[in-house]
């Protein structure tokens, strides 16, 4: 971290300092260092006017400890990740207490905002459990995606896998026959009930499914040779996370294979089916993929009508050549 920080101008870090040294700046650090936050959101946990929450973020982005990116009418915010600040950014935070008399309601109340999310997407899996699978089928060809799924996974054997979000538990359906064991999470109940209906009437006793949070997986490290992520990530708040957190259950050498859509305008996508994002870009799902230990091994995109899907396989580098990339 020292390294990073020393490679940067006096005047850049001290810009930096100046962005940071104000309690709602650190505030907002804070509270975005725990996921992507628009505007109003962060106006709803500080209480304070759109104008000055604005104002701050301005100052954090041009400072070089925040970035902000549009997708449609939505702006996000972030702390950066990646670059020499992301060290001062992470020494910064170390040093806040959570349970700080002036951060710890800024704290509950995002768990707030939070928990309004994660209802809504609740919600709407509830509307939508039993008709899910003909609902991603309105945009994009689903038998085409599958036949793109299983040609980048060949493998005779494919020895256990973990479909994170399993839905209908489709993926689980699709790759069983090459399956020694399938465990498929989703934190919709009626999801899953589906997803062991269609488990159950398709006789794949090697394939289970059971409720769990894609960002706190119930699962050993290491437990699994394959992890698929299929059309969940932009239903996700902190998507890198999802990432990470599968990344962890991997084992070396093993291989992830995400699916979602490339960046799109639907807006509508936002209040009729409770989508988080808009889409994800090629260079951003493989700096997730970096920062967890992962490397690309391919990228496929497949064109609809009005979407586009976005196919990334990757596989899990070895931990000592983790450590060596690191260090050059």
């Amino acid at each position: 971290m020292v390294d990073r920080i020393a490679v940067m101008s006096a005047d850049v870090v001290v810009r930096a300092l100046r962005a940071a040294a104000e309690p709602t700046r650190l505030r907002i650090l804070a509270l975005c260092a725990r996921g992507e936050l628009t505007v109003s959101e962060l106006v709803h946990v500080l209480g304070q006017s759109q104008p000055r929450v604005s104002r701050h973020l301005r100052l954090l982005v041009d400072g070089g400890l925040m970035e902000r990116f549009r997708e449609g009418s939505w702006v996000f915010h972030r702390v950066v990740h990646e670059g020499p600040m992301a060290g001062l950014v992470r020494t910064l935070l170390d040093g806040l207490d959570p349970a700080d008399a002036g951060l710890a309601p800024d704290l509950a109340r995002l768990g707030e905002v939070k928990e309004e999310r994660a209802r809504a997407a609740e919600a709407y899996f509830r509307r939508n459990a039993a008709e899910w699978d003909r609902l991603r089928g309105l945009h994009v060809d689903d038998g085409e995606v599958e036949r793109r799924i299983v040609d980048l996974l060949p493998d005779a054997r494919l020895g256990t896998l973990l479909d994170v979000g399993t839905g209908t538990a489709r993926i689980l359906e699709l790759l069983a026959p090459r399956l020694d064991r399938g465990e498929g999470i989703d934190l919709s109940r009626e999801m899953l009930a589906v997803a062991r209906a269609n488990l159950e009437r398709a006789g794949l006793s090697q394939c289970a499914v059971r409720r769990a949070d894609m960002y706190d997986l119930p699962f050993q490290a290491g437990a699994f040779d394959v992890v698929t992520i299929h059309q969940v990530l932009h239903f996700a708040d902190e998507p890198g996370r999802v990432i990470a957190e599968s990344a962890r259950v991997l084992r070396a050498g093993g291989r992830m294979l995400v699916v979602d859509f490339a960046p799109h305008d639907l807006e509508s996508l936002r209040d009729e089916h409770a989508h988080r994002r808009l889409g994800f870009a090629d260079a951003e799902v493989e700096a997730w993929f970096r920062a967890a230990g992962l490397k690309t091994a391919a990228r496929q995109h497949l064109s609809g009508d009005p979407l586009t899907v976005g196919i990334w396989l990757a596989g899990k580098r070895p931990a000592a050549e983790r450590t060596l990339e690191e260090v050059n």
